[in-house]
């Protein structure tokens, strides 16, 4: 399985740190095969909302090469989703089988046009930035539709990347998962915060 972490200047750390944390356990613990994964930007270097900068290894791939893509969210989301150049660099992505996002990436995801007749869900900020890009904007936190996976604003990453978990593999997993990352929370808002289609 080899993911693609698409990281840009201003974003939100915790989107992407949450979600990264829980999933590239499915590497560590040989849960699923060739699990390899890149930090993937337009350009060699993103800068956070707070000043933490990130070394990319990936410039603008092809991002059909990868089986999961991810997107954290910021609000560089909101004039992100306007910039062709990017957007058309995202819709490389459109053959992807799982497409993720995190808080206001749920918008890039939409710019690129595939949360189209899809149910999705985002920072509750940006509930009504979303709705011309998806057929029902969901107020949970995290929500599958297919093989798209949105969540709520910031921390509910660790939420939506322990569900990914569940999604791909079992229980069983997304328990040690949650063990080795000391997060007791899921559970309850497995069963009563989530929206799973």
């Amino acid at each position: 399985m080899k993911m693609g972490f698409i990281l840009f200047d201003r974003m939100t750390a915790l989107d992407f740190i949450g979600f990264y944390e829980a999933v590239t356990w499915l590497g560590i613990l040989k849960v699923k095969e060739n699990v390899s994964w890149d930090f993937c930007s337009n350009k060699e270097q993103v800068t956070d909302d707070r000043g933490l900068s990130f070394k990319i290894n990936r410039i603008s791939p092809d991002l059909s090469v990868y089986d999961v893509i991810f997107i954290p969210g910021g609000l560089s989301t909101r004039q992100l989703r306007f910039d062709n150049e990017f957007i058309s660099w995202i819709r490389t992505a459109k053959d992807v089988q799982y497409k993720v996002s995190v808080c206001t990436g749920a918008l890039i995801l939409g710019a690129a046009g595939f949360l189209h007749d899809k149910k999705a869900t985002t920072n509750p900020s940006a509930y009504e930035l979303l709705v011309p890009y998806c057929s029902e904007v969901v107020k949970k936190r995290f929500v599958r539709d297919g093989n798209i996976f949105t969540g709520g604003g910031v921390s509910a990453s660790i939420d939506l990347g322990l569900y990914f978990i569940e999604s791909l593999t079992n229980e069983n997993v997304v328990r040690e998962v949650q063990e080795k990352m000391d997060y007791p929370h899921y559970s309850s808002i497995q069963k009563h915060g989530g929206d799973m289609n």
